[in-house]
């Protein structure tokens, strides 16, 4: 009897044991295989099995122009030292769009085209000092013509303007104030283009949620996002933009980082379509177009005259991305800032004659006073 107990036993054991890895064949497996702590989402950063022909370039196949980069306080010793690393990646002139105005800008421009005239270029900015003084945009106007007589090419608006600028009484600054009017005509007058930085990536308007594709980069830099308790909407701020382009049909605008319609390129041919005199430039949106390489290659080829090169913060390593999109056909990389984009990019080479036209045919076109010597026909 015992016996049998036994034997009835351990059939029941193994009958349990066999169903048991029968229904969880992967539980134990999964227990000895698990990492001694699981990584956060932050600190997830898988690194790619594709195996393909990579081509790493570090100049550009032709002398460019950097339409939008950034440098405030400069000594001789940092122009020349940034002279050398533009010599390197063949980046031929620089235009600064932070030259501020009156005192600040003609001492800035001394030492950025003292020793070497035809490698930079200075945009002016405007001040808003005297923003509740009635009459501020026909003053604004006049301080403009001066920074242009003291050696400023162009003026810069940047990402205040719309969303953070307001009167004293409180109430926001649209971005087609009429208030500011004299300004745009005096740039049609004096032939000299603005560059406008109108809102952020719509991502950063949406809800922070799980749906949010940008959700990510939010958690790390939770000030990016545009909360609508403090900012108006995304669709608010482009109408603006749009209305202020269709009152000056004779200024030319280069709208910064694709007019954040680089998931879009779609809606923003339309914005060329309907508006002649508006260009864009490709800085720090490079994400954008990496993830879509047929779309971004046939659209670049349509709309071939209003595309600028820029590359925003300046950091000489991180050109040679926009090399690699622009000249090469290379597959899934990663972009150079996190930051930015959480997926990696493709390249979308464009063929030579659009190639420099992008480098810079259409920035010699917009903005005077460049010397054309140093680039090919």
């Amino acid at each position: 009897m015992k016996t049998w107990r036994t034997i009835s036993f351990l059939a029941l054991a193994a009958a349990f044991v066999c169903g048991y890895l029968f229904f969880f064949p992967y539980a134990g497996l999964t227990q000895q295989v698990a990492p001694a702590q699981s990584p956060t989402i932050e600190e997830y950063q898988p690194k790619s099995t594709l195996v393909v022909k990579e081509h790493k370039i570090e100049r550009a196949k032709f002398p460019f122009i950097d339409i939008h980069s950034h440098h405030w306080d400069v000594t001789p010793e940092y122009v020349d030292k940034l002279v050398k690393e533009m010599d390197s990646i063949n980046l031929q002139v620089l235009v600064n769009l932070s030259g501020g105005t009156g005192e600040h800008l003609k001492r800035l421009i001394a030492v950025m085209k003292g020793r070497y005239p035809d490698r930079f270029v200075v945009f002016a900015n405007m001040s808003f000092d005297d923003l509740n003084t009635p009459g501020f945009g026909k003053r604004q106007a006049a301080r403009l013509e001066q920074d242009v007589k003291n050696g400023a090419q162009g003026l810069k608006i940047f990402k205040n303007f719309g969303m953070d600028l307001k009167y004293a009484n409180g109430e926001r600054v649209h971005v087609d104030d009429p208030e500011f009017d004299p300004v745009f005509e005096k740039c049609a007058e004096l032939k000299i283009p603005v560059l406008i930085h109108v809102a952020e990536p719509s991502a950063f308007f949406d809800p922070w949620d799980k749906y949010n594709e940008r959700w990510l980069e939010l958690k790390e830099f939770p000030q990016r996002a545009r909360s609508p308790s403090r900012y108006p909407p995304f669709e608010t701020l482009v109408a603006e933009r749009n209305r202020l382009f269709a009152k000056h049909p004779k200024t030319n605008f280069i709208a910064a980082h694709l007019a954040f319609h680089g998931n879009d390129l779609e809606r923003l041919g339309k914005l060329f379509d309907a508006y002649p005199s508006v260009n864009v430039d490709i800085a720090a949106v490079l994400a954008e177009l990496g993830r879509q390489p047929y779309s971004a290659h046939d659209f670049l080829i349509k709309y071939q005259d209003r595309v600028l090169m820029g590359k925003d913060i300046y950091d000489v390593n991180e050109y040679k991305w926009y090399f690699r999109s622009l000249e090469t056909r290379d597959e899934y990389f990663e972009y150079y800032r996190k930051r930015h984009a959480f997926w990696r990019i493709y390249g979308f080479q464009v063929p030579d004659e659009i190639l420099k036209k992008i480098y810079y045919k259409n920035a010699l076109k917009l903005v005077p006073g460049i010397s054309a010597k140093a680039f090919p026909e």
